[in-house]
């Protein structure tokens, strides 16, 4: 969706313009893989996707990614595998605009994960997420800009907060809480919105919601790029003190022609190629 090449060919062949996006963060050092194939190197069965070398497999409980990508810009191996092991799936996407173009799906708010990665070398066991977007148009399309965020709860369950700024229409905040080992949402009252700094380099403008007489704080930026910004956060949901992982992007700022000229250090494009290869 973020895909440069894909808005330059007027959006035409989706299937001609796939990539599997990998962010490492911490010790030895960050990587960020995000090579874009052609169809040639793309391969779908219903429960396995191959994308080049790399594939990702669901066998019913677990879903595996069997990574094997080059980072961008700093051309650095990243291998191995990822496991998500979701208590259960929920059922119910979100529409997050007022047309009801783009919806939003919390396939598992929370999930068991195990990274197994030789390079870099990482080995750990955690909490895990996973979801799905979708629309009929492209998000520069449909918004100026979202905010999102994801915090497991001490409980075992977690919360999740979407505010996206449609463009046409009104948007509304969404806050939902998911209960341990139970797969549906539970709608809450959106807590009050906090101000946060914007980010240093790009100055990306950052804002989330926490419970009321409390503030969240930057406890970390890991990403901060010309249109989007992801951050550790430490603040205050369901009367907890959380970590919650942090997004805010700039759609104004990715439709920019400038922006989507710079993607390509970051997003290479390899057109040919056979899936495994």
């Amino acid at each position: 969706m973020f895909s440069p090449y894909y808005a330059w060919s007027g959006r035409r062949h989706p299937e001609n313009h796939c990539s599997l996006n990998v962010a490492v963060y911490g010790n030895p050092g960050n990587r960020w893989a995000m090579t874009e194939r052609g169809r040639s190197a793309l391969h779908r069965e219903p429960r396995r996707l191959v994308i080049g070398p790399s594939r990702v497999e669901w066998d019913g409980r677990t879903l595996v990614f069997h990574i094997r990508e080059r980072g961008a810009p700093v051309p650095l191996p990243v291998r191995g595998t990822v496991r998500v092991t979701p208590p259960a799936i929920t059922h119910r996407s979100f529409a997050i605009d007022p047309l009801g173009r783009h919806r939003w799906w919390p396939v598992a708010p929370h999930a068991d994960i195990e990274v197994d990665l030789t390079q870099p070398a990482l080995h750990w066991t955690g909490a895990g997420y996973w979801d799905s977007n979708w629309g009929s148009e492209s998000l520069e399309e449909g918004f100026e800009r979202w905010t999102w965020s994801r915090a497991p709860l001490p409980d075992g369950g977690a919360a999740i907060l979407y505010d996206p700024t449609p463009r046409h229409g009104q948007g509304e905040p969404l806050a939902l809480r998911f209960a341990p080992g139970c797969g549906e949402a539970q709608v809450v009252d959106c807590p009050p919105r906090v101000p946060l700094p914007g980010t240093r380099i790009w100055r990306i403008a950052r804002d989330t919601f926490a419970d009321p007489g409390t503030r969240a704080r930057v406890a970390r930026t890991v990403e901060d790029t010309p249109f989007y910004a992801r951050t550790v956060l430490d603040t205050h949901l369901l009367g907890r003190p959380v970590s919650a992982m942090h997004e805010s992007i700039c759609l104004d700022r990715f439709r920019r022609t400038i922006v989507r000229l710079m993607l390509p250090f970051r997003m290479p494009r390899i057109p040919w190629g056979k899936p495994g290869a």
